[in-house]
């Protein structure tokens, strides 16, 4: 095969939960202008139906939508049904993930700040839910379509979401200097469901082994999305690219993982964040 044949999805299907998120639109696009059929998963009705508006402008009818929450079973397994009725499932990524950020809430208090001693039981609880369970049942509808693929053998690529924060643990420091009076703490529970998606990731691999099902991770580093100078330049400063990634930097790898160019690639973890775990 070519270089080009290998990146080449023209004619297959991929699914992307959590399709509204700055990476998960990415994630779309590129598998898009890779040829795929995209089927993008997302809880919000709105936003599904803008972001599919926009990218349907250059894709046409390639853009699937799905109202799906994918912390209820009888929603995953009805939502996957109906995208396996459109034939084989090729791809699927994982992108759907609660990530807890400094912001007001509806009266303009704010949220938890994420410090440990005093962090909420049920943001703990809503992180394992959509992290862990939603990539688990996710992963277990799609995988049941992906085994009868190629004849019985098995055949279909599966990419969980991790993070920097899923091998080490946050760096506070970074998050002194913002524009508010409150002090943020990045939460326990997005590292901790960020490395279960590591182990995850390692289990499924290990359980479909000698078939033609992948299961591998990207930890992406952080991107930018209109973050204030002082937390652009915190980050920045602990990378060894010294910046922080444009979210079209991580189309390369997603498009990578689904294809054929990764056919000898499962149970792995493609890091791409610019130095900041190499440090």
């Amino acid at each position: 095969m070519t270089v080009n044949s290998q990146f080449d999805m023209t004619g297959r299907q991929a699914i992307v939960t959590g399709g509204c998120g700055l990476l998960g639109v990415t994630f779309a696009e590129a598998l898009l202008e890779a040829g795929a059929t995209v089927h993008l998963i997302d809880i919000d009705e709105q936003a599904l139906t803008t972001h599919s508006a926009q990218l349907a402008q250059t894709f046409g009818d390639r853009i699937q939508t799905h109202i799906c929450d994918i912390t209820d079973e009888d929603t995953v397994k009805r939502c996957i049904a109906v995208i396996a009725q459109n034939g084989a499932i090729d791809a699927l990524i994982n992108s759907a993930a609660v990530d807890p950020k400094f912001e007001p809430g509806e009266n303009g208090e704010y949220r938890d700040t994420g410090r440990f001693s005093t962090y909420g039981v049920e943001n703990w609880r809503r992180s394992l839910e959509v992290n862990l369970t939603g990539t688990f049942l996710m992963t277990r509808e799609t995988s049941r379509i992906m085994e009868d693929q190629d004849d019985g053998k098995g055949r279909g690529s599966i990419v969980c979401i991790s993070s920097t924060y899923g091998l080490t643990g946050p760096d506070q420091r970074i998050y002194e200097n913002t524009d508010s009076p409150e002090r943020f703490f990045k939460p326990v529970d997005y590292s901790t469901t960020k490395a279960g998606v590591l182990g995850f990731v390692r289990a499924v691999a290990a359980y479909y082994r000698e078939t033609g099902i992948r299961v591998n991770a990207l930890t992406p580093g952080g991107a930018y999305n209109g973050h204030d100078s002082a937390f652009t330049e915190a980050y920045s400063s602990r990378t060894i690219l010294g910046r922080m990634a444009a979210p079209d930097e991580y189309k390369g790898s997603i498009v990578f993982l689904c294809s054929d160019a990764a056919s000898y690639m499962t149970g792995a973890n493609l890091i791409v964040d610019g130095g900041w775990t190499a440090l």
